[in-house]
């Protein structure tokens, strides 16, 4: 190496010349102390100064930039903050839907899916926002053709979240389908089918929460208080499962300065 890199990079275990076998062979594993320290040392040699890292750029498409907000909720609009005794109530509700899932979990994986449900990859994200949603919801249809004789078509209209299918989700997937639903619905309007989704994977986030699920709940919460202020209608049914949502979120989940104040 050279010595101005010697300089920046000293020897902390400097090695003094030492005689070896003329048969030394550097490829070889060593046989002596000697020799393996010759070998690191002519291995130190062949290095670059410089070394280029080999990057996929399409993997650096998401994820790029991370945007952190310490701002509160918007308070609910006039005449529709939930009372204290309601918040506690669904707090206690959803601790024992927690609590029934979680002792059921085996049982409920164990059954078989119908047979047309498949679940996505936890990476697809389109898949999941499909499978959620519905192309109805998806693709912001605002009707599609009902044929009462097939039943119900679940590709159009969404799989709701029955516990043999969230029960078979890790953490990991859980947490992903969160953050793709959460981030559908940061440019668009609040939905039942994404309503009972959101409820159902914040019963499966397990606590303490990862750093990940505990900015993604956040900023799922903040959005709801956005969403109900805008509610042009007022629609109480919406309105109330927004503030549903930002109870739990607030109230199970610990991040009290999310919390609407009790009317």
């Amino acid at each position: 190496m050279e010595s101005g890199v010697e300089e920046l990079m000293p020897r902390l275990l400097p090695v003094d010349d030492c005689d070896l076998a003329e048969d030394f062979d550097p490829t070889v594993p060593p046989r002596t102390p000697q020799e393996y320290l010759k070998r690191v040392q002519i291995e130190a040699a062949r290095c670059p100064d410089v070394v280029v890292a080999q990057i996929d750029p399409k993997k650096l498409k998401k994820k790029q930039t991370v945007n952190i907000s310490i701002s509160g909720c918007q308070p609910a609009p006039e005449g529709y903050s939930p009372t204290l005794k309601w918040q506690q109530q669904q707090v206690a509700n959803f601790s024992a839907v927690r609590q029934s899932l979680n002792k059921h979990r085996n049982h409920w994986r164990s059954r078989h899916l119908d047979s047309n449900v498949t679940m996505p990859k936890s990476e697809d994200e389109e898949g999941w926002k499909k499978f959620c949603l519905g192309e109805r919801v998806y693709s912001e249809i605002d009707a599609l053709p009902d044929n009462e004789n097939l039943g119900i078509d679940y590709i159009k209209v969404g799989f709701p979240p029955l516990l043999s299918i969230v029960s078979r989700m890790n953490q990991a997937t859980v947490t992903s389908v969160l953050e793709y639903l959460i981030s559908w619905f940061g440019e668009k309007k609040f939905t039942p089918e994404l309503g009972r989704w959101l409820y159902a994977l914040l019963a499966c986030l397990e606590k303490p929460l990862l750093p990940e699920a505990h900015s993604l709940i956040r900023q799922l919460a903040r959005r709801c208080s956005e969403v109900r202020i805008l509610e042009e209608n007022k629609n109480e049914e919406q309105i109330s499962a927004l503030n549903l949502i930002i109870c739990l979120v607030s109230r199970y989940f610990d991040q009290r300065d999310l919390a609407d104040e009790p009317s």
